[in-house]
């Protein structure tokens, strides 16, 4: 099985998506710096749960 996610990849992505709702005053500023407080958390349970898990064991 071939694993080809990208995790920063994801994140640009994620906010980006972000980024546009507030130029389109979808959001608030500071409903905005939660969002992404609340994508930073994500991101990096993720890095965490990743971490490690490709290798082979010797």
């Amino acid at each position: 099985m071939t694993y080809n996610f990208d995790p920063e990849k994801w994140y640009d992505m994620e906010k980006s998506a972000l980024d546009r709702r507030l130029q389109k005053g979808e959001l608030s500023r500071q409903d905005y710096r939660q969002e992404l407080d609340a994508l930073d958390r994500r991101y990096e349970e993720m890095l965490d749960r990743l971490d490690g898990s490709y290798e082979i064991p010797k």
